[in-house]
């Protein structure tokens, strides 16, 4: 005689610390019944963020049933109350993907089917619920450390997101086309980013051009960063595109507007963005301020030397025929409106040279001064040995955050081997990009905006990710 019966549920799966709780079914069905024996199946489907290793449990309802022998999990009963957990081969499940696994068991009297089954300890009830957001932490700076309002270590781990620098001045709205909702912020927190780092346009913030400009460019910055913060995603604004005609080389950008990437920034517009800003978030230490993307006004001057006073200081420098703003004046345009958010501050050759660094640095009253680095395979420094002499002796003193970080091909082995000596010597770091370009001569992580990486770096960037804690 053979007897079929089926039990079908629905509910919540937890997934990574980092992501949301969301849904599950689950079914349990008996296939034969034979004497005092049984087989059954019971399988379920991922509804939410992916998961990294499972435990399903039910209850028998009568005292004689009893799992004998089960297959595609590590089966145990104590009682009347099974567990199953996942074995090494079928503990990751993606959104949606399905796990199925059975055993032969025993039973007297009678074999019915359990009433629920749950998963990571949550009964399957059809109830999906999104747990309490934590917002990202304000932070501040301590000795050689990022640290929030309880005085603990943090390091800014995410990626970057272009098109707030180029989209409003190319005729392309403000985000490119891309969505800054609720569902692409969840698609980043299954790759468990923390930190986003947004370029931003200056003369669109200003309103002296492109569209959106102005009190619109201003608003959705805002509510994109609102976002992110209650998200528990640690926004940092980066100066990127700025005003001022540079011919001191004959390959870099020559549009005096703010439509391409520029050494260093003008005295005209740079100190009005940041007091802009500063006065749009003080009071929101969540929010980090980088001052200006990659400077590399050395190429002007033909002098490092030259080149470092000319960052820090601004003014007249030679091979630029406007005024300078320097990260001094910068800084002092964040600090006079009373904001105290941490700020980072850039070197030379698009920033990857921090060598005086210390020497350099401008004065900051507050103490919350961090170093922005930036770090691709192709850089002078692009090598353990550079690391090791020039940024870890740094590290030691000042928090360092690695604002950009990729390669000249869509592999991960340089980001792979920088990520690993950044976790070693507790660097923050944030890779280009979260936007679905295609990936052919490297910088972009994603295929798509739910997040579906690319391959090589992106795969591998988030798995390295998924196993980092911000806090460790």
């Amino acid at each position: 005689m053979v007897a079929t019966a089926a039990l079908t549920v629905a509910g919540l799966v937890t997934g990574p610390a980092a992501t949301a709780a969301t849904g599950c079914t689950a079914k349990y069905t008996v296939t034969g019944q034979w004497g005092s024996g049984f087989g059954a199946e019971v399988s379920f489907t991922n509804l939410g963020d992916r998961l990294t290793t499972w435990t399903l449990e039910f209850d028998f309802p009568a005292a004689g049933q009893r799992v004998n022998q089960g297959w595609s999990a590590d089966w145990s009963q104590s009682g009347t109350h099974v567990t199953a957990k996942s074995l090494s081969w079928n503990s990751e499940v993606a959104t949606k993907g399905s796990v199925g696994l059975g055993f032969n068991g025993s039973w007297s009297d009678a074999n019915p089917v359990p009433a629920s089954i749950s998963v990571n300890g949550v009964k399957c009830d059809g109830t999906i619920i999104d747990p309490p957001k934590t917002p990202a932490p304000q932070l501040h700076v301590q000795g050689n450390k990022i640290v929030t309002a309880q005085g603990k270590p943090y390091r800014l781990l995410g990626v970057n997101r272009s098109s707030g620098e180029f989209a409003c001045v190319q005729g392309k709205g403000m985000w490119d086309g891309g969505p800054v909702d609720q569902t692409s912020v969840n698609a980043m927190k299954t790759w468990n980013i923390h930190a986003l780092r947004i370029p931003l346009n200056e003369e669109c913030w200003l309103g002296t051009n492109g569209s959106p400009s102005g009190a619109a460019y201003q608003q959705q910055v805002k509510d994109y960063v609102n976002l992110l913060v209650a998200n528990g995603i640690t926004p940092i604004l980066d100066l990127h595109w700025t005003w001022g005609e540079f011919t001191g080389v004959d390959w870099a950008c020559k549009d005096v507007t703010a439509t391409c990437q520029k050494p260093i920034p003008s005295a005209r517009n740079a100190p009005r963005f940041w007091t802009g800003v500063a006065n749009a978030f003080k009071g929101n230490n969540a929010v980090v301020f980088d001052l200006f993307n990659e400077p590399w006004p050395e190429f002007g001057t033909v002098d490092r030397e030259a080149g470092w006073r000319c960052l820090r200081d601004g003014g007249t420098c030679a091979g630029f025929s406007y005024e300078v703003a320097g990260m001094q004046s910068m800084l002092d345009a964040v600090r006079s409106t009373g904001a105290t958010n941490i700020v980072m501050v850039g070197g030379l050759e698009w920033t990857n040279d921090l060598r005086e660094w210390t020497q350099y640095k401008p004065h900051d009253p507050t103490g919350n001064l961090v170093a922005s680095w930036h770090s691709y395979s192709f850089n002078r420094c692009a090598a353990v040995d550079c690391w090791n002499t020039e940024i870890a002796p740094l590290a030691a003193q000042v928090p360092v955050v690695i604002g950009e970080m990729g390669a000249d091909n869509c592999g991960y082995d340089y980001v792979d081997a920088l990520t690993k000596w950044a976790d070693t010597h507790g660097l923050s770091y944030l890779a280009w990009t979260w936007n679905p370009w295609g990936c052919t001569q490297g910088g972009v992580l994603i295929k798509d905006w739910n997040g579906t990486p690319e391959p090589g770096i992106g795969e591998g960037y988030k798995a390295h990710l998924l196993t980092q804690d911000p806090y460790a």
